[in-house]
């Protein structure tokens, strides 16, 4: 058993509340870590110590924090495994999968170290009588993540390294569930010499999120969650004047059109719905059939969905580990039992698998539906776990249709051989990340991150140039210089001429 403790200002901390959870190691059931809850009053020593770095941080040159980036980076690089085997063990993935998911993580801070150039603004000589103008981007202040347990490095690496690059200071508040990883991030980057203050953690619940989103002194707030919350912290944040780029639900299709390599979309199937248990806001979790392609679609994910091998992800062969809790298991329990009751054709029931040895872990075989429609609960809500949804339509426009029509805008793929349909699909659909012949379109991190719909509220999508703007302010800047000119006042609006 370790016990956990929050990050704050270079230190370890142990809190204030005397409020506590449990952790588990998802593969066997049992609890591994105890974890502090923070009370208000840790997160306002989080958020002071956030605020009294900031007025030196922010000052420091763009190159030197890039600089600590950089020794940061190689941090990472160093230290992969670890921060892999720390999250297969909270989370349960598979190794293999966790550290796809560090390498991801450490793709943000590497274009974080190029944040200098980034940071530049416009400038414009002699606009004009003896007027330049400029324009420049400066940081907001004390800015917080709220991040979810699905990807406890990736997810948080979204956010801080982006803010603290462009001189901000950043509180995160991880998952409850699988947190250690939040914690050897802070430490790595203190030995890469970020100053204490720079880059706070604090576990918690909802009061927690309460405490940071009330709080006067925090600017900006960055959430990766389920659609219900991202929504309340929007509206909260907002009201009361603060930025908020709040990521929520997905129900991610991919298209099968009937020209459509069937070997490649088995395989691109098996691997972006069951991969991580489907605990990801990028998984596919319907599979579109087109035309007649759907029987021999089927046909070929059967005995593949059947053959998953299912282990604790520590193990080199695991395929898919378990979910991450005994509540979320029995959650998505629910939703295949729903889905049984509304009448769509089970094809693979992944209810009964046990992995020997790890009798009480929380593990769920693939779960394969055909038949579903649009109607069903299983169709139109947010799963999160390895169940697979077959929807059929007759042609291309019923595909695209039904896509436009969900709630949930995140991903979206189509496999075809026809480029004049990967053209049509790319323009029509209203999905904000769309794959064609790719499952899994994931922006890389020069790129930007966000959905459209209800699986995003906010302007900005996340990391990259979007990232960059969201956590900094515009400020144009016009300048004459007093012998420059002798007009006397003047009550027109300057003009160039």
């Amino acid at each position: 058993m370790k016990t956990l403790s929050h990050f704050i200002n270079g230190q370890h901390d142990a809190g204030q509340s005397g409020r506590h959870t449990e952790g588990f190691d998802p593969a066997t059931g049992t609890v591994t870590t105890t974890i502090p809850l923070a009370s208000v009053e840790d997160v306002d020593r989080a958020v002071a110590a956030a605020r009294d770095a900031f007025v030196e941080w922010s000052e420091t040159p763009a190159l030197k924090r890039a600089r600590i980036l950089f020794k940061y980076k190689a941090l990472l690089d160093a230290h992969q495994d670890e921060l892999a085997e720390l999250i297969t063990r909270e989370h349960g993935k598979v190794f293999s999968d966790a550290k796809g998911e560090v390498t991801r993580g450490i793709e943000i801070v590497e274009f974080a170290c190029g944040i200098p150039h980034l940071l530049k603004g416009q400038y414009t000589d002699q606009i004009g009588g003896g007027i330049d103008n400029w324009s420049m981007r400066q940081s907001l202040g004390v800015v917080a993540g709220i991040t979810p347990f699905n990807f406890p490095m990736m997810v948080p690496c979204w956010m801080f390294p982006v803010a603290i690059a462009c001189g901000n200071t950043f509180v995160l508040k991880p998952s409850e569930r699988d947190p250690s990883a939040s914690i050897r991030l802070a430490e790595l980057f203190k030995e890469a010499g970020l100053p204490d203050g720079v880059f706070n953690v604090v576990h918690g619940d909802k009061q927690a999120v309460d405490a940071l989103i009330a709080h006067p002194d925090v600017q900006a707030l960055s959430f990766v969650g389920s659609t219900p919350i991202a929504e309340y912290i929007y509206a909260q944040s907002t009201a009361r004047g603060k930025r908020a780029q709040a990521l929520g639900g997905a129900k991610n299709h991919l298209v099968v059109m009937p020209d459509a390599d069937l070997d490649q979309v088995t395989d691109a199937l098996i691997g972006a719905a069951y991969g991580s248990a489907g605990e990801r806001c990028m998984a596919i979790s319907v599979a579109v059939a087109v035309g007649d392609v759907a029987d021999k679609l089927v046909e070929r994910l059967t005995p593949r969905v059947k053959a998953l091998k299912i282990k604790n992800g520590m193990e080199p062969d695991a395929e898919m580990g378990p979910l991450v809790t005994a509540q979320h298991r029995a959650k998505v329990l629910g939703y295949i039992e729903d889905g049984i009751a509304a009448g769509a054709t089970m094809v693979v029931d992944g209810r009964t698998v046990t992995v020997p040895g790890h009798e009480k872990g929380f593990f769920l075989a693939g779960t394969l539906f055909d038949n579903v429609k649009p109607a069903m609960n299983i169709y139109r809500e947010e799963i999160f776990g390895p169940v697979l949804c077959v929807v059929r339509v007759p042609d291309f426009a019923s595909a695209v249709e039904l896509i436009n029509k969900h709630e949930f805008a995140n991903g979206v793929s189509c496999f075809t051989s026809d480029g004049g349909i990967a053209r049509a699909f790319a323009r029509q659909i209203k999905v904000g990340m769309v794959g064609i012949n790719v499952p899994i379109p994931v922006p890389m991190a020069w790129h930007s991150f966000g959905g459209w719909k209800r699986s995003l509220f906010g302007d900005h999508h996340a990391y990259g140039e979007e990232g960059i703007r969201f956590y900094t302010r515009y400020k144009s800047i016009m300048q004459r210089w007093p012998d420059s000119i002798d007009k006397g006042a003047e009550f027109t609006m300057p003009v160039a001429k």
